[in-house]
């Protein structure tokens, strides 16, 4: 009986996996619509250079945020996303506890960091430039991302579709006025961002 048991369960798994694996990167085969960032499978990734030895990096691990996604013309979509700063996360745990500070991004008095897109260009069957208005501690400047489509399918958890996209950027963290902190002189001025996205296709 108990083998029986096994190999249902195998079977399911098998079918569950074939299903998942059915990712699409022809981004006309996705529904076009309302679509929200899925927060769990989501993160924006930063790095500076330290000392000019190595890449140090960090985490953001809250975020929130909408997509409108046009399918047959993806250079009229538009995204926003909202990031919780207090989420700050690196393998220090006294570092966070600075960052959060009004010595650098003061997130009692700015919580959030927000990006909302201007344009998108396409670039590729695959690729394209997302511009838009980057907003953190209060100073809001121009950036565009480099960004790939990963891919689409029909989520086999939920009901809906499902987009991925991979986005990365290079910001000088003294434009955001991220400046005077007793350790500025071993760090870079360049923070390279990469942005995973995962987004939701929304219930009607």
């Amino acid at each position: 009986m108990l083998r029986y048991v096994f190999a249902a369960c195998l079977a399911g798994a098998l079918s569950f996996g074939a299903e998942a694996q059915e990712i699409s990167k022809d981004s006309s085969r996705a529904p076009s619509g309302a679509y929200a960032l899925d927060a769990a499978h989501s993160q924006v990734l930063f790095s500076i250079a330290h000392m000019g030895l190595t890449d140090y990096y960090g985490r953001f691990d809250k975020l929130s945020g909408t997509l409108n996604f046009d399918a047959n013309q993806p250079e009229k979509s538009a995204t926003n996303v909202t990031i919780a700063m207090d989420s700050v996360d690196t393998p220090s745990g006294g570092l966070n506890d600075e960052l959060k500070s009004a010595h650098v991004f003061s997130v009692a008095q700015f919580p959030t960091a927000t990006f909302k897109s201007t344009s998108v260009e396409r670039t590729g069957a695959d690729t394209g430039r997302v511009s838009g208005d980057l907003t953190i501690k209060g100073v809001t400047k121009p950036v565009t991302l480099d960004v790939v489509f990963r891919g689409g399918e029909q989520d086999p958890l939920k009901s809906g579709y499902a987009l991925g996209f991979r986005g990365t950027a290079t910001i000088k963290r003294t434009d955001f006025g991220l400046t005077g902190m007793i350790w500025e002189p071993f760090v870079g001025d360049d923070v390279t961002l990469v942005i995973e996205a995962m987004f939701e296709q929304e219930k009607e």
